[in-house]
């Protein structure tokens, strides 16, 4: 069978490259043509576009680029008319995709199968609307997910499991390095590790870094080492390090959270793997304006927490201290509630558990292969 794939951004590109080679493994037949990025590619089939010739980030980006935007999505259209899949599938992106699903259910009879739902529960709830129009089966790696969709607003979903979970899992069974091997390597010191993990994006480096430096800086029996994100170079790190002393590792996040007492962490996916690595974690999110993005939280956004942790738990099992709450001292106090001999640490450890429990074992991309093929042949 056909399959035509559209994703807009990195994590996309990597979600979308598993799902493919499960896709091969139930469908050995199965032909890909796609809007990706080097990880589909060497999967196979044919990219008609770069996911990085789509994703444009922020109000004046998108603006700026709107030519090239509409120019792509009409290019994706014919294409997919042109090449008649069987199936379309959707990689998150919304602001992309649902116009795409829009156009296929109206002037097609191919299904679009929605992989990674859109994060509609915590804003522009809605799409809510759209989906039930144009998307056939939606298929989501959130639990919470399930109850959103089908009790609030009547609309199935297929929960697939967490592919953060089963990566975790794979690298928990093949790691075996000792701490003492790690800061070697690394040119770490003995001292006991607070990592620090400031995001993936330039933007979100330089605003919380920083912070996250100085307040770890107070533990002067801990070493601070920086997960580094392998997009951005370390010239830019450097220009937040100053005097601290923090040093820093690239590509081998897991590693260094395996060898870590606690960790600041911004908020995404890296709160979620340094949970299910059980370390303990302050969650840091600095925002613009921070007495609007309260205000927001409070009446506008639909969610109560940011963090996945606290999300798939329903309840505040790490801090988060974010717009108001943003300040070096919280920071600092609330990482000093979860260091060894503090009741906090062995709390939010227990709790944990809960957040594994409630992911299953389920293989996401493999159990969305499994379903979207028996549902193509029936």
């Amino acid at each position: 069978m056909k399959y035509y794939l559209i994703v807009g951004e990195a994590s996309g590109d990597l979600h979308a490259s598993r799902l493919m080679r499960s896709l091969k493994e139930y469908d050995p037949e199965a032909e890909f043509r796609f809007f990706g990025g080097d990880l589909m590619a060497q999967v196979g089939g044919t990219r008609v576009r770069h996911y990085r010739e789509l994703a444009y980030m922020g109000f004046v980006p998108v603006l700026l680029h709107l030519p090239t935007i509409f120019r792509n999505m009409k290019m994706c259209k014919d294409d997919i008319v042109r090449w008649q899949p069987d199936a379309v599938i959707l990689v998150d992106y919304p602001g992309f995709n649902l116009s795409i699903a829009k156009f296929v259910k109206k002037n097609t009879r191919i299904p679009v199968y929605y992989y990674i739902s859109p994060k509609i529960w915590a804003w522009k709830e809605w799409r809510i609307k759209a989906i039930k129009r144009d998307v056939r089966e939606m298929f989501s790696i959130l639990p919470f997910e399930v109850p959103f969709y089908e009790r609030k607003h009547q609309y199935k979903i297929h929960y697939v499991g967490n592919p953060t979970a089963e990566e975790v899992d794979n690298f928990r069974h093949v790691y075996t390095e000792t701490r003492e091997d790690f800061c070697q390597r690394n040119s770490l010191s003995a001292k006991p590790i607070i990592a620090i993990l400031a995001g993936s994006r330039k933007q979100e480096i330089k605003d919380n870094l920083p912070s996250m430096l100085e307040a770890a800086h107070h533990f002067t029996d801990y070493q601070m080492v920086i997960a580094g994100a392998p997009s951005i170079d370390d010239a830019y790190y450097k220009k937040f390090l100053g005097d601290s002393g923090a040093k820093m590792v690239k590509s081998q996040t897991y590693e260094l959270l395996s060898h870590s007492t606690a960790a600041l962490v911004t908020s995404g996916t890296a709160t979620l793997e340094t949970a299910l690595l059980n370390i303990p974690q302050v969650v840091c999110y600095e925002t613009p304006v921070p007495q609007l993005i309260r205000f927001a939280f409070k009446h506008i956004i639909k969610v109560k927490y940011i963090s996945l942790v606290n999300l798939i738990a329903d309840k505040e099992i790490v801090q988060e201290l974010l717009a108001d709450r943003f300040r070096i001292y919280n920071i600092a106090n609330e990482l000093y509630r979860i260091l060894p001999g503090q009741p906090g640490r062995e709390r939010m450890l227990a709790e944990y558990q809960t957040v594994r429990e409630r992911l299953g074992n389920e293989v996401a991309p493999d159990n969305a292969a499994r379903i979207m093929t028996e549902l193509l042949r029936a």
